[in-house]
């Protein structure tokens, strides 16, 4: 689970303007020939006319000075805002500011949708109204369409684990007409250390953009995104954790299929039934993400998983094969298979034939061959030129993985 996808981030720019000063009339009298008297000739009078002053020319090239100094200004000021902004120096970005996605400030009162919210509901109704307590979200960034990733930090109640997770809702969940409804969650899981961030949250690789776009398009739901932290630690010694909850190691088991969906529920509108929930990962995200689903058909609908890893192979799980084996999606399809009324479940994987393990793609090809029937449904997308990364991932969700799960998903519904 070494090959994790890279984030992409813009630098920062600022560009500035050039303005030419254009030629006044001092220009053409600066070389034009001037009359000078013949020193042979008649005396000249000193004390002929006085030269009129040129007025006339005077006061434009005065006024050209203030306004190439005001021009200055207004540049050095824009640039001044830039820099501030990309450096999140108030009050040029509003990073850090209370986000309620729609319910009352944390501490403000009951929540919107909250237990009274809930109350209110009629018994069939298939949304789920917000059931509290309400999380403290801070804004990490505002999108162009006036939406916003924030961060709150969640202590797992399941887990015993505490961690970040960054969430986003589409425009949609604000407009009026869907305020009583509840919407699809997506749990997007990041390859890699995943920690101290979830490479997802960056608006650089265009996830959030992507899912207006293709809900515009009608290939996809309107998703709410939650992408926690994948890992308790960094990775720099080649350890991580499977999203699996290794013995004598933090949950992070539970703490991605129980902790973060109760933190779903409880600040959003959401979908009661596993019709409403997903998951998406790269890489090791996308081993959590299969396995997440084929553990708990129950809760889970549907994955996307990109060049995912096909079995758990943390040397964490050394002396615990039978913890490793309840957490191997291989196993996990062929129980899932041989149980009468099981659950439908949707995988949708893309892998890169270019990518960086080569036995990325036939490990996808053979369990798709091996555990795609019954209960299990598959698709695969061979991404042509496609390496093990999250720049290529995104775009080619839209060419097909997306579709296939939200085709099987209910959202918006009330």
């Amino acid at each position: 689970m070494s090959y994790s996808p890279d984030g992409q981030h813009q630098p920062y720019r600022s560009e500035g303007q050039y303005q030419q000063q254009p030629y006044g009339a001092s220009y053409t009298q600066q070389y034009e020939p001037q009359y000078r008297p013949d020193p042979y000739g008649p005396p000249q009078p000193p004390y002929g006319e006085p030269e009129e002053p040129q007025y006339e020319e005077r006061r434009p090239r005065r006024g050209r000075r203030w306004l190439i100094a005001g021009v200055t200004v207004l540049a050095l000021a824009g640039i001044a805002a830039g820099v501030m902004y990309h450096f999140e120096i108030p009050p040029f970005t509003d990073k850090g500011k209370d986000v309620s996605f729609g319910q009352p400030a944390a501490g403000g009162g009951q929540a919107a949708g909250g237990t009274g919210g809930a109350a209110k509901q009629a018994a069939n109704s298939k949304a789920l109204m917000p059931t509290g307590p309400q999380a403290e979200f801070k804004n990490s960034m505002t999108l162009g369409d006036g939406t916003h990733v924030a961060v709150t930090t969640l202590d797992g109640k399941k887990s015993g684990f505490k961690g970040k997770v960054w969430v986003w809702a589409p425009k949609e969940y604000n407009d009026p007409k869907f305020a009583k409804s509840g919407f699809p969650v997506m749990i997007a899981l990041p390859g890699g250390a995943g920690y101290p961030n979830n490479y997802w949250m960056g608006t650089d690789l265009g996830l959030q953009t992507s899912i207006s776009k293709w809900y515009a398009e009608g290939k996809s739901k309107p998703f709410i995104l939650a992408m926690p932290v994948l890992n308790p630690g960094p990775d720099d010694k080649g350890v991580y954790w499977d999203g699996s909850d290794i013995p004598d190691q933090p949950k992070m088991g539970t703490w991605l299929t129980e902790d973060v969906p109760d933190l779903m529920k409880a600040n959003f509108r959401t979908v009661k039934s596993r019709d409403g929930w997903a998951y998406m990962g790269s890489s090791t995200g996308g081993f959590a993400s299969l396995k997440a689903v084929l553990k708990y058909p129950e809760k889970f609908k549907a994955a996307i998983c990109s060049g995912p890893d096909i079995v758990p192979d943390s040397s964490l799980w050394k002396g615990h094969d039978k913890e490793k084996a309840e957490n191997n999606p291989e196993l996990l399809a062929k129980a899932l298979i041989d149980k009468k009324g099981a659950p439908d479940v949707y995988l949708a994987f893309q892998v890169g034939d270019n990518e960086s393990n080569k036995k990325t793609l036939p490990d996808v090809q053979k369990f798709v061959a091996t555990y795609g029937k019954g209960p299990i449904h598959t698709s695969l997308r061979v991404i042509p030129g496609g390496q093990h990364n999250a720049k290529t991932y995104v775009p080619n969700m839209g060419e097909g993985p997306i579709q296939f799960i939200s085709k099987v998903m209910e959202g918006p519904v009330e």
